[in-house]
């Protein structure tokens, strides 16, 4: 089954997050999100980002210092899924 350059930018944002934890009341730097892609990539990996955090997947959190991000807790189960189908990872 083959998937599209989104759907794989999408499950690495959702496991790098996943892997280092960052679930519930942990949070990191929106801008951290665009680390280890390509640099030419930062405004479409900007795009989904907002877009996950659209769905419910990423939830956001706005601080005086820039707004924080972390995965939801509450959807963890769907994005391991969504992990393993397009990357092979399990957790």
């Amino acid at each position: 089954m083959e998937f599209s350059d989104e759907d794989k930018i999408k499950a690495t944002i959702l496991y790098h997050l996943r892997r280092k934890k960052v679930i519930g009341g942990v949070h990191t730097p929106f801008d951290t999100l665009k680390s280890g892609f390509p640099s030419h990539l930062g405004k479409d990996i900007g795009k989904i980002a907002k877009e996950l955090i659209k769905q419910g997947v990423i939830l956001s959190k706005p601080t005086s210092y820039g707004v924080q991000v972390c995965l939801n807790k509450d959807k963890l189960r769907e994005i391991e899924d969504f992990i393993f189908k397009v990357l092979g990872y399990k957790f």
